[in-house]
């Protein structure tokens, strides 16, 4: 890997733990929130064989427009624009009510570009794997299932680009809460 591609993926990292530093998960050990997009890049580069870079930064930053105040500006400035664009695209339109969002994810799934449908299986894989070891507090067991079957439409809808990812999908979702 070329010292540009280093550099690019630890100021993903650093830019994703600054702006997520205040925020945990919501398992129950309430666990520091840059472990999720960690995860993501984890996944695409060590299951899933994934070397573009400018992926697995867009993996590391998925969340930071939906969920502190980044702009899609600051990550243009920031990362350029191909990974600003990733981000947006798997960003949900926060203006909307949750259920909202989510019918759009499924709506919007087949539209992704590949890349950021790399970068949404990976999250979906790793929610999944969440839901199973460390579920989010309050979550019962149809509330649980309710997200295996969720996250199965959107993925069904972006299926193609990587079928080894989505075997990886295909396998964590078997473990769905019985």
């Amino acid at each position: 890997m070329a010292p540009e591609e280093l550099s690019l993926l630890m100021r993903a990292l650093a830019f994703a733990a600054h702006k997520h530093r205040d925020q945990r998960r919501k398992d129950l050990g309430a666990s520091p929130y840059i472990n999720h997009p960690i995860a993501l890049a984890d996944v695409l580069v060590n299951e899933a064989g994934v070397t573009d870079v400018e992926v697995i930064a867009a993996a590391l930053l998925h969340d930071t427009m939906e969920d502190t105040e980044t702009t899609a500006e600051e990550l243009d400035q920031a990362f350029g624009s191909r990974v600003r664009r990733i981000v947006e695209e798997v960003s949900d339109d926060q203006t909307l009510e949750k259920q909202e969002r989510k019918r759009m994810q499924i709506l919007h799934a087949p539209q992704l570009s590949n890349h950021a449908r790399l970068v949404k299986l990976s999250d979906k894989i790793c929610n999944l794997r969440d839901v199973v070891g460390c579920p989010p507090r309050g979550w019962n067991l149809q509330r649980r299932q309710a997200y295996f079957d969720w996250s199965k439409k959107v993925i069904d809808g972006l299926r193609g680009p990587n079928p080894e990812l989505e075997g990886i999908f295909d396998e964590v979702y078997k473990s769905r809460p019985q």
